[in-house]
């Protein structure tokens, strides 16, 4: 494969482009028109995020310094190099987390009445009151550890908070390390109401004033916070394991054992303190990051609690396709007659994902005409409306597959409760194919009308979770087409059998034919460009790195298409290079709700060729993954998606974009809300 002037001076390297992206949610905690307690959701959200790509993406990195690799990647950075650079902007960015939290979002509570204080702040009174309660609900289930010759160093759970303590035997002098895991069932804040004002006490910060209860008769040199970021990636050998299911569930009972690459301390701690617990983990100063505590932000989520309601996004009401609005709820049978209407488009979370897709799994689930419900979960919810239809619908006699994938990273354990629940149950349960993930969103329902068999579809871009709907937005595609139903069963079926080849029509399917037929389709609009044809590419998504595809759009650029490119994180493409990219835009919009679509836009000499689903431009999901593209035929859908993506590229609402060296910069000033104004279009649109 020849890479059109790929090289590293216009390729954004994956890991710095993701830091680059949580910089992006980072500056959502300073915007002065987002409500307090939602800047300070955003500053927890970066702390998560932080805690996932140290698991993964840097383990991963870490994994290759240790295996001596020093293969310079596409942007120019071997892995050695490219840790020290993750490092450098982590550290930066973090620190720039830090005097937000305690500059600007802690003051602002304070001027509401929400303080976050330390011991030292309380009245005698109080003191009394929290003494009590670290003796009586917080004591008994600490558990000191001290390191010494009979004791050996412990383990350190992966993302545990814990207090390090250096203790002094009075007697002999001799020093020892003690550790204290902050327990994770107790509450994080402690609260207290004074007058009209409330405030919270950590609990770390509790233990520490008590440490003397823990370590009587010994003297203590100092203390300090600490949590430790452990390698969280699975690697599973597929081609030795028996069963899926065993093996998933013995790689998850082993990845709390994966090594440290992380250890984050609050920076009053002494060098040489630091130093000690660095080496008893067997890491190095280098993996060290140290901030203002408290450590872990995500702990913070009970001072969002306390917040006012007009502190907060106001909560709006989700609206209703017209064709399905006045359905009522026992009419299970009508959502079937609607559909066979016309395909409908949905557009969630400003239309109901449970009035809509819910809906439709579980009239199926109910209707005596369906036969059949095929489906592929990803992710879910905890108590999931999804799965409990499935279930009802093997109890009534239904034939119904899932297809559960068991390496969702980070909700393996949920996915094998469900796997087992739907076995139980009466589901027939299969885990994909050997080797891929199974990302598509994808719905087949058959259901028996007359003499005939018709076959209802869903594909959407966003997972069969009804708590992340509200919070993601997405697209979602309910159908009666032959074709697409034609489709899904043959990815069903591959799915669920054996099937060495097959042609799709209104789906481009990964591995087989979503990279071929979107690099198909990009050629088309360079060769309308060279023979002097409007041409444009505009692509929404969330990650865009895979290197072919960086290559082609900047062949298409350099042609004269005009490429629009919205990625909410990493983006590997640069703009506005001289004879490379000067057709290019790229834009990232982030804000209330987490953008998860991905658009597939293509000129057509005036005839736009759309397709939504799930693939992202990485190549993971291009060549690891089975995912699904639909097509979209319906022109009132076409005009929709259209007049969506001009809403992105409005110039006065806030979004990021990025220059022709690969930074980032925000347009923030008079600007905007993206979200805001397109759930003020929907309302007037009823």
């Amino acid at each position: 494969m020849s890479l059109f002037g790929l090289d590293s001076h216009n390729y954004v390297d994956r890991e710095l482009g993701w830091i680059d992206f949580n910089s992006r949610v980072l500056a959502l905690s300073e915007h002065p028109d987002i409500p307090l307690a939602e800047r300070l959701r955003f500053l927890t959200i970066v702390s998560t995020n932080f805690d996932d790509f140290f698991m993964i993406r840097v383990a991963n990195v870490v994994g290759k310094i240790g295996k001596g690799d020093t293969t310079k990647n596409t942007s120019g950075l071997t892995p050695p190099e490219l840790f020290s650079e993750i490092m450098s902007k982590s550290r930066a960015l973090i620190e720039r987390q830090s005097v937000i939290l305690h500059k600007q979002i802690l003051p602002e509570l304070a001027a509401d009445g929400i303080h976050l204080i330390k011991f030292e702040d309380l009245v005698a009174k109080e003191r009394e009151l929290v003494n009590e309660y670290f003796l009586n609900l917080v004591f008994p289930v600490l558990t000191p550890l001290v390191v010494d010759p009979s004791h050996p160093f412990p383990y350190i759970s992966g993302l545990s908070l814990n207090l390090a303590v250096i203790l002094k035997n009075p007697k002999s002098s001799e020093q020892f390390f003690a550790r204290v895991k902050v327990p994770p069932l107790i509450p994080r804040l402690y609260r207290i109401t004074r007058e009209k004002e409330t405030y919270f006490l950590p609990l770390e910060n509790i233990i520490s004033h008590h440490l003397h209860e823990l370590f009587p008769g010994v003297e203590i040199l100092d203390h300090f916070d600490f949590r430790v970021t452990r390698n969280q990636d699975i690697e599973l050998d597929e081609d030795d394991s028996v069963d899926l299911l065993e093996s998933i569930e013995q790689e998850i009972l082993q990845r709390r054992f994966g090594p440290p690459v992380r250890l984050e301390v609050t920076n009053q701690s002494k060098s040489e303190s630091i130093q000690s617990l660095v080496t008893e983990l067997g890491m190095d100063v280098n993996e060290v990051i140290s901030y203002k505590g408290p450590l872990d932000y995500s702990g913070l989520a009970q001072l969002i609690s306390a917040t006012k309601s007009k502190r907060r996004f106001t909560n709006f009401e989700k609206s209703m396709p017209k064709i399905l609005a006045d359905i009522k709820e026992e009419s299970h049978d009508k959502i079937f007659s609607r559909i066979k209407k016309g395909e409908i488009l949905l557009h969630h979370p400003y239309e109901s994902f449970n009035r809509t897709v819910v809906k439709f799994l579980q009239s199926s689930a109910i209707d005596p005409n369906v036969l059949a419900i095929k489906q592929t979960l990803y992710r879910t919810s905890g108590d999931s409306p999804i799965v409990d239809a499935l279930i009802e619908a093997a109890e009534n006699g239904k034939q119904v597959l899932a297809v559960v994938e068991l390496r969702a990273r980070f909700d393996e354990i949920a996915n094998v409760r469900w796997a087992r629940k739907l076995e139980s149950a009466g589901v027939h349960v299969v885990y994909g194919l050997m080797g891929l993930k199974t990302h598509a969103k994808t719905t087949l329902v058959v259901r028996q009308e007359g003499s005939e068999l018709s076959r209802y579809c869903h594909v959407g871009t966003g997972n069969y979770n009804p708590k992340t709907a509200d919070i993601y937005e997405d697209f979602g595609l309910l159908s009666a087409d032959k074709q697409l139903g034609q489709d899904l069963s043959k990815i069903f079926n591959q799915l669920s059998g054996f099937v060495v080849e097959t042609a799709f029509n209104r789906l481009l399917v990964a591995p087989r034919t979503i990279r071929s037929g979107l690099l198909e389709k990009i050629n088309r609009e360079i060769d309308h460009a060279r023979n002097g044809h409007e041409a444009a590419i505009k692509f929404k998504l969330n990650s865009l790195i895979d290197e072919e595809f960086v290559s082609k759009l900047y062949e298409a650029s350099s042609a004269g298409v005009k490429v629009d490119l919205l990625v909410r994180g990493a983006c590997s493409v640069i703009p506005g290079i001289t004879g490379i990219s000067e057709n290019v835009r790229v834009r990232s919009v982030i804000g209330r709700f987490l953008e998860h679509s991905r658009i597939y836009y293509f000129a057509n000499k005036k005839r736009p060729d759309i397709f939504i689903g799930s693939a992202d431009l990485m190549e993971r999901n291009l060549d690891r993954r089975v995912e699904a593209l639909v097509n979209i035929k319906d022109n009132s859908h076409i005009n929709e998606i259209v007049d969506l993506l001009h809403e992105y590229w409005r110039e006065d609402i806030h979004f990021f974009e990025m220059n022709n060296e690969g930074s980032w910069h925000e347009l923030r000033d008079n600007q905007l809300l993206l979200h805001d104004q397109l759930i003020k279009k929907m309302k007037k649109s009823r």
